[in-house]
């Protein structure tokens, strides 16, 4: 038996930029962070004493004789990529899925992760990292970037530069103090909207106008941001202050990005003392996060009242196996 525990990101600039027809001509970045709430992964075999030959629990059940027979796209595909049969593949996580955090990403991620470690070989980051983009966007055939595959595979605060070459992980290099600040200055909110990325993303492309102009200041604000981080003589609100026109600029980029609902909870918050923030993902609802400092927080939290705090703390593992118990088996002829 597998278990394998893969957090979920929050991306606060330069999202749209890892598209590649986005970078392969301009270049791209994203800055981004994984933090303590997990998707969970447990693998095995399953015994031969059933009428069916694999069962799958996730926000269904399914029990199949066959690959093919499998609802799930990304499991089904996933399977067919590292030649899996006869599993017991169960999913959780500690957040819905479909709410802006790269939720998918981390189950692929994840899944990829525990099916290697079934096979007793182990696969590093970078290698989890490609594959799971290859089964999303290549045999999922599902719209989106690439930057959450990363950030869920590597974990930890990262600048993630994407080119026509390919893709680099650099860490953000801050200060253990300077970088407790910035988690504390964060709070996190659940707007209750949950939505597929993907969807999102075909929304925003139908009758699109060129966004190009948007993604490249978008981009330049990367560069901005981790200058904020890194130079300890800038304040940190000037990141919260970036966070609002970062904002200003994604909902340039489609109308799905936002709603009028969201737009009234975002101004809420800023009215209530927040420096700036943004809707986390493709858009379209999930979780809003505010940049607010430490003496405003009960008035921001009194302003989101109807919406679920959610506390957090940031994390730097990536993918990782909690539980590895080696098993035989013996695939049939």
């Amino acid at each position: 038996m597998i278990i394998t525990k893969t957090p979920f990101r929050m991306s606060f600039f330069g999202g749209g930029t890892d598209m590649p027809e986005f970078f392969n001509e301009n270049g791209g970045a994203v800055l981004s962070t994984t933090f303590d709430k997990y998707c969970y992964v447990n693998v095995r075999h399953l015994p031969r004493f059933f009428d069916y030959s694999t069962e799958l629990t996730y926000s269904k059940a399914e029990r199949v004789n066959s690959i093919d027979e499998i609802q799930h796209p990304a499991i089904r595909n996933a399977m067919k990529l590292l030649d899996m049969h006869e599993l017991r593949l169960t999913y959780e996580a500690d957040l819905p899925a479909r709410s802006g955090l790269g939720t998918s990403s981390s189950f692929a991620v994840g899944m990829l992760n525990s099916f290697y470690a079934l096979k007793g070989k182990y696969a590093d980051k970078k290698t989890l990292a490609d594959q799971a983009i290859y089964l999303e966007r290549e045999m999922c055939h599902e719209a989106g970037g690439w930057q959450d595959q990363i950030a869920a595979s590597f974990g930890g605060l990262n600048r993630i530069n994407f080119n026509a070459g390919g893709y680099e992980v650099l860490p953000i290099i801050i200060s253990p103090e300077r970088k407790k600040e910035l988690n504390q200055n964060l709070l996190m909110f659940f707007t209750g909207f949950t939505r597929f990325s993907s969807d999102v993303q075909k929304a925003n492309a139908i009758g699109k106008t060129d966004k190009t102009a948007q993604l490249k200041e978008m981009l330049c604000l990367v560069d901005e941001a981790e200058r904020v981080l890194t130079d300890k003589k800038v304040s940190l609100n000037n990141f919260g202050q970036l966070l609002d026109h970062t904002w200003k600029l994604k909902r340039q980029t489609g109308a799905a990005v936002s709603t009028n609902s969201i737009d009234e909870l975002y101004n809420k918050g800023i009215k209530a003392g927040a420096l700036g923030g943004k809707l986390l993902g493709a858009g379209g609802g999930g979780f809003l996060i505010f940049y607010v400092e430490p003496e405003k927080h009960q008035s921001v939290i009194d302003a989101m009242h109807v919406l679920m705090h959610i506390p957090f703390e940031f994390e730097d593992g990536g993918t990782r196996v909690i539980h590895y118990s080696p098993e035989s088996y013996e695939p049939v002829i």
